[in-house]
């Protein structure tokens, strides 16, 4: 009786065996007559019981699902990408297993073609603002070939575009984990034809240019993706409300690289957006010590002194940057600002005098004073348009200081030269 048992049980398991070869053999021969769908139908009928299988018979259970499901997605079925990608790498699992590699060098090939449709697809969801399908496309791509780290950071900038903040987060967290820097080189040539500059790979570039249909080679370094990725961490957890996370990803990146001066700006950003202005300025010091020709960060540091009204020390920041940067139209507005608001100060005690004798003297002295700022405010703006001939800004700013000075010949001629 027990032998009898056996013999049913093996029987059984034959025959389950046969089942799943004809079933594998049935979506073969559909998907080879160009049916897909009838393909699809037929592979899935042996879902159930293909663990039980042998290995081979799952790797190759695998692989034609893998093949289905890729025709599919070509044909616009964008859920099968997914159960492509999964059954491509189950093959290259139970392979890798078994020591056995029937299937795995086609896989791989099947698995680049699969990983180059799924960016495309990418590329496609992105100009139709489907950010999300974007963003999991290109992170599929990533995982069937991790060393392709670039479809992780594209994935997370497809993300934040959507505004999937803790998707990206995700992606951006996986970046830091392997490592990922994002530098390069680019290389481009002219097309002799066209005069373009066109970028390709290395080799084809050399060739162009040797055989003479391209010409001015040229290698452009891109620069560290590092501290653009730890910004977009740093300000997705401020999205997200996780202000002290996002200053631990600043820090912690810092010590790694400490004169990055982006690194230092965006950590100094963070406290401005927190009202901690004083801690704003003592990084912006930082920046200023790493990257002193930069008049951007002298400009910076100017704002916040001018917003506490220490006004003396906005207008060494402001001229710093105007040293660097002569024709810095903001930093001669601000400049002349610091002038004009501290003689708009002296204004509320002016009209708190009396009339005695030594209030009005009091008067006469304060008015010398702000009249004397607004003159100095009048004449930073008078070297701005030597700079910057025609800016409106600075003509108009200009024209309301005379007319608060009561300078009606150069209140009019300003007048003129806005067309007025």
């Amino acid at each position: 009786m027990k032998n009898r048992l056996l013999l049913v049980a093996a029987l059984t398991f034959t025959m389950v065996g046969f089942a799943q070869k004809n079933e594998i053999k049935s979506a073969e021969k559909a998907l080879k007559s160009g049916d897909a769908t009838a393909a699809k139908t037929a592979i899935e009928a042996a879902s159930g019981t293909i663990a039980a299988a042998d290995e081979k018979t799952q790797a190759q259970y695998y692989f034609t699902r893998g093949k289905i499901y890729s025709d599919l997605a070509k044909k616009g079925d964008n859920d099968a990408f997914e159960k492509s990608a999964n059954s491509f790498k189950k093959v290259i699992e139970i392979e890798e297993a078994s020591g056995k590699q029937k299937y795995s060098s086609e896989t791989n090939q099947y698995m680049a073609a699969l990983t180059a449709d799924l960016v495309n697809s990418a590329v496609s969801d992105n100009s139709n603002n489907k950010f999300k399908e974007a963003a999991e496309k290109l992170y599929m791509s990533y995982t069937l070939s991790p060393k392709d780290t670039s479809y992780l950071y594209y994935a997370a900038g497809s993300a934040v575009n959507g505004g999937h903040y803790e998707m990206a987060l995700d992606y951006y967290n996986k970046l830091q984990e392997v490592g990922y820097d994002g530098s390069g080189v680019v290389y481009k040539a002219t097309n002799a034809a066209s005069g373009e500059v066109e970028e390709m790979d290395k080799v084809q570039r050399d060739l162009m240019v040797k055989s003479g249909t391209y010409t001015n080679p040229v290698d452009e370094k891109t620069p560290s993706k590092k501290a653009e990725i730890v910004k977009n961490t740093a300000l997705i957890y401020t999205q997200l409300g996780q202000d002290e996370k996002a200053l631990e990803a600043y820090q912690a990146a810092r010590k790694n690289d400490p004169e990055d001066v982006n690194l230092i700006l965006n950590e100094a950003n963070l406290y401005f957006n927190q009202g901690n202005k004083d801690k704003f300025k003592e990084l912006m010091a930082q920046a200023i010590a790493l990257a002193p020709d930069n008049p951007d960060l002298h400009y910076n540091v100017g704002v916040i002194s001018m917003e506490q009204d220490n006004y003396e020390d906005a207008r060494v920041s402001y001229k710093k940057a105007i040293e660097l940067d002569p024709k810095y139209t903001n930093a001669y507005l601000n400049l002349s600002t610091t002038y004009v608001n501290e003689g708009n100060n002296l204004i509320d005690e002016m009209n708190s005098l009396g009339n005695s004798r030594a209030d009005i003297a009091k008067y006469d002295e304060l008015k010398e004073k702000k009249d004397s700022l607004f003159k100095q405010g009048a004449d930073v703006l008078e070297d701005a348009l030597k700079n910057n001939p025609g800016n409106e800004n600075i003509m108009t700013q200009l024209k309301n200081i005379y007319g608060a000075m009561g300078d009606t010949e150069n209140f009019t001629r300003i007048k003129k030269l806005l067309g007025e």
